[in-house]
């Protein structure tokens, strides 16, 4: 609990006595391309394949004569849009974001550049942890966006290639009893991932103590607190959303 309430107090003074706004906006840009655009390989990648492996699997279950290969594609598409793209690119991102925000703010505080910062009179939480925060609830929706795209391209592709199903029938099962709900689902869930992953991550990093040691244990614990957190909000938002 008294972690929970130094963490509340941290997400606080990210939002108050903040520099004009224009200060931000160069760091606003600065981590927009080092959280979003570097990830974009990396999403790329994971997505597709994972798109196609569904795609095989499913196709590979589906024995039965009376279900139609279109099938295939629907559920492709559900398992995707509602957990593949914003659940599993959340624990990507918060292995690769999240560590590199912990190890860059601990590497900040134990050679003392957050204490120079704070000594100029700037709210050093605001000035370091709020562009961060802000290009994560920016880039990443983005992110799963095209991972959502990407694995449902991955899976057209081992599907029709592989001979299981015919592009007709598999866009027919994507296209097949489509609920919009869903995909609005998804951006809340990627939103929600977003700021638990940067704020979680920021919050190891600028609270850590010691050397060099210390900074490797607070990425690590970055990582992990952040999994658990996105596992526990995907239950959440599933029982309160669908």
């Amino acid at each position: 609990m008294k972690s929970i309430g130094k963490y509340m107090i941290f997400l606080s003074r990210t939002v108050t006595d903040m520099e004009p706004w224009h200060v931000y906006v160069r760091l606003f840009i600065d981590e927009c391309m080092r959280i979003g655009i570097s990830s974009v390989y990396i999403v790329t990648i994971i997505s597709t394949f994972i798109g196609a492996v569904t795609a095989v699997q499913t196709a590979y279950n589906l024995v039965s004569p009376l279900i139609p290969k279109s099938l295939i594609g629907t559920i492709v598409r559900d398992m995707t849009v509602l957990e593949l793209a914003p659940t599993i690119t959340a624990i990507v991102f918060a292995g690769k974001v999240g560590s590199n925000i912990a190890g860059g703010l601990g590497t900040m505080r134990i050679t003392e550049q957050i204490d120079a910062i704070e000594v100029m009179g700037i709210n050093a939480t605001s000035y370091l942890v709020f562009p961060k925060i802000l290009a994560g609830l920016v880039t990443y929706p983005l992110l799963v966006i095209m991972a959502a795209f990407l694995a449902i391209t991955g899976g057209y592709l081992a599907a029709t290639l592989t001979g299981q199903v015919t592009a007709v029938e598999y866009v027919y099962g994507i296209r097949l009893d489509f609920v919009e709900f869903n995909v609005f689902f998804m951006l809340i869930k990627s939103v929600v991932f977003a700021f638990l992953v940067t704020s979680i991550s920021a919050y190891m990093g600028y609270y850590t103590r010691g050397g060099a040691l210390e900074v490797g244990e607070s990425s690590t614990k970055a990582v992990t607190t952040s999994c658990i957190a996105i596992l526990l909000s995907d239950y959440l938002l599933a029982q309160l959303l669908v």
